[in-house]
């Protein structure tokens, strides 16, 4: 019943990955990686969540210390900057060839929006094994409130 029906040739598609593999090298700025993914360049990656006290935005930068992450607050934007060293300009008495290199470096800037109500004067930093936390608190009239039930 179906002896007619081919096997899907898997061969077309590692000549798809050489082309984009060749493009990428070609076109490095150009287009994203993957559907799920930001556009090349955006580093750091970014995770922003809320609770009912708060907004936290976490900021992934591995291989950076604390003091090469700035982070500031303006008219409720919240930016991320610094710059990432590669390894070969850390490595300057080794002679190598780099052959493909994934890892952004060089200078990086983010800008994220956030929602008003938040309590800017109140925000707060912290930076644990790569990841720089930022805590913006909600302001107190934002805040969900229960409403006590009184029986009549």
């Amino acid at each position: 019943m179906f002896g007619d029906l081919r096997r899907f040739d898997s061969g077309r598609l590692q000549g798809l990955d050489w082309f984009r593999q060749l493009m990428d090298e070609m076109l490095p700025e150009a287009g994203v990686a993957d559907i799920r993914s930001v556009p090349r360049g955006s580093f750091p990656m970014i995770n922003v969540g809320r609770t009912d006290d708060a907004v936290r935005v976490y900021v992934f930068a591995a291989g950076l210390a604390a003091d090469e992450l700035e982070v500031s607050l303006q008219d409720n934007v919240l930016s991320v900057s610094g710059r990432r060293e590669s390894e070969a300009a850390r490595e300057e008495a080794s002679e190598r060839t780099e052959f493909r290199r994934e890892r952004f470096q060089g200078e990086f800037s983010r800008s994220l929006a956030l929602p008003e109500g938040l309590d800017i004067e109140r925000a707060e930093a912290r930076f644990r094994d790569g990841v720089c936390e930022v805590v913006l608190p909600k302001r107190e009239e934002l805040k969900p409130r229960r409403i006590a039930i009184q029986a009549a």
